[in-house]
């Protein structure tokens, strides 16, 4: 992409975060001049981001440490619409009182990140229902909806790829990209927003953003996405049997936030470090260069250093020395995920086997009963009818359970 003039698209160009750009060099020199004020949105569909939003997270964090003045943009206004974006069916439309739990639980990780506060460069966040809210639906068709063309609207691939493959498409769906182009130019006149950044999927709604600010006369107007992040092997990031890797620690412990990354394929190592931890360049250089088996010392300062973002450098730390003694020494680490059990009734090995995450049902349980991969407390089981009980209990009070070498939990009498 040639060298750039900020440090601002130095940095993402450098460590992988730019896929595309409207106008890099404009862009570029509007960062080295006056600086950007770039925004990206957060719906508020879950009471956690997971770490599919991470990428966008440290967009806003790179922006501000090279002299940019980041948004976090709330999506109280429009995920009471939803975004078809991506999807093959219509979101759930969730309650006010929803929407507004979720959004208190999204925010709390972005204190991580970003510095938030009155001074010019100082993060903020915004809802967009302060504006949507309010909005006339005859002034909206007048004022907005007129600068929109439904030809260009059915081309845009959150809207095709859903008619073509014959799954309704609801009206209040195909408003969305109505709504966030609105967004873009509202925070332009309120904040002299210049930037809007996001995953590759948002381009089409972005540049119509863009478009829409040309017709209603704010200044130019930016986007920039970053790729699909995907696994060596093909796999979408993020995505795992057990479900998603959320962010907060209530959804997700930070022991198994490490054990995530401690988990990357030898080829993702490099340029998760690049994307998901804020190691200077020349360290992420040695790590990178690492074979054989010292790869898994650059794993595990990548899932250190990614969890210290997200869940402090005590928790990260922790997680890492509970991991060491559970596959170093064979200890049973207290850090290790506790589940509480009925152990006076009984309970079932293949229940106990999804409980705990390993399967989601139990026949996937017995398959990895009978394939060999399930101990107890170290021991392999090959019994699926077992029932835990407390003769079970080991010299800690708990029973570990394991699912190969990586995956263990601590049951203990509820």
């Amino acid at each position: 992409m040639g060298k750039f003039a900020s440090d601002f698209l130095s940095t993402l160009s450098e460590r992988g975060y730019i896929h595309q750009c409207s106008d890099l060099e404009g862009l570029d020199a509007l960062a080295s001049r006056s600086g950007i004020v770039t925004y990206i949105g957060f719906d508020c569909t879950a009471p956690s981001l997971h770490i599919g939003s991470l990428v966008q997270i440290m967009l806003l964090y790179w922006a501000q440490q090279t002299g940019q003045k980041p948004i976090a943009l709330m999506g109280g206004g429009t995920t009471r619409v939803g975004d078809p974006s991506g999807r093959d069916e219509s979101r759930r439309l969730l309650t006010l009182d929803e929407i507004e739990t979720n959004k208190r639980g999204i925010q709390q990780v972005f204190s991580k990140f970003l510095k938030f506060g009155n001074g010019a460069k100082d993060a903020i966040f915004v809802d967009n229902a302060e504006w949507l809210t309010k909005l006339n639906y005859i002034d909206m068709l007048r004022e907005i909806g007129r600068h929109f063309s439904v030809n260009r609207m059915l081309a845009m691939d959150s809207v095709k790829l859903r008619l073509e493959r014959e799954h309704e498409l609801s009206f209040i769906e195909f408003n969305y990209m109505i709504l966030q182009a609105y967004d873009f130019v509202e925070l332009a006149r309120r904040y002299g927003t210049n930037l809007q950044m996001g995953g590759s999927d948002q381009w089409g709604n972005i540049v119509t953003g863009i478009d829409l600010g040309r017709r209603m006369g704010t200044s130019q107007l930016y986007a920039l996405t970053t790729p699909l992040i995907t696994t060596s092997s093909g796999a979408k990031m993020g995505k795992t049997a057990q479900g998603a890797i959320w962010l907060n620690a209530e959804m997700l412990s930070p022991y198994d936030y490490w054990q995530f990354w401690r988990n990357t394929e030898d080829g993702d190592v490099g340029r998760f470090l690049k994307l998901f931890t804020t190691l200077p360049m020349d360290e992420i250089a040695r790590l990178e260069a690492l074979a054989g088996s010292e790869i898994n010392e650059a794993k595990k300062v990548l899932a250190s250093e990614a969890t210290a973002l997200v869940h402090g450098r005590e928790a990260a730390e922790a997680s890492a020395e509970t991991s060491r003694r559970t596959f170093e020494t064979g200890e049973i680490a207290g850090g290790l995920p506790t589940i509480p059990v009925d152990l006076d009734a009984g309970t079932g090995l293949l229940a106990a086997i999804v409980l705990a995450g390993f399967a989601n049902s139990n026949s996937e349980a017995r398959r990895h009963v009978q394939g060999g991969a399930i101990r107890i407390n170290d021991v392999p089981v090959s019994d699926d009818r077992l029932t835990l009980t407390r003769q079970l209990l080991n010299a800690d009070g708990v029973i570990k359970l394991s699912m190969g070498k990586k995956k263990h939990v601590l049951l203990k009498p509820a």
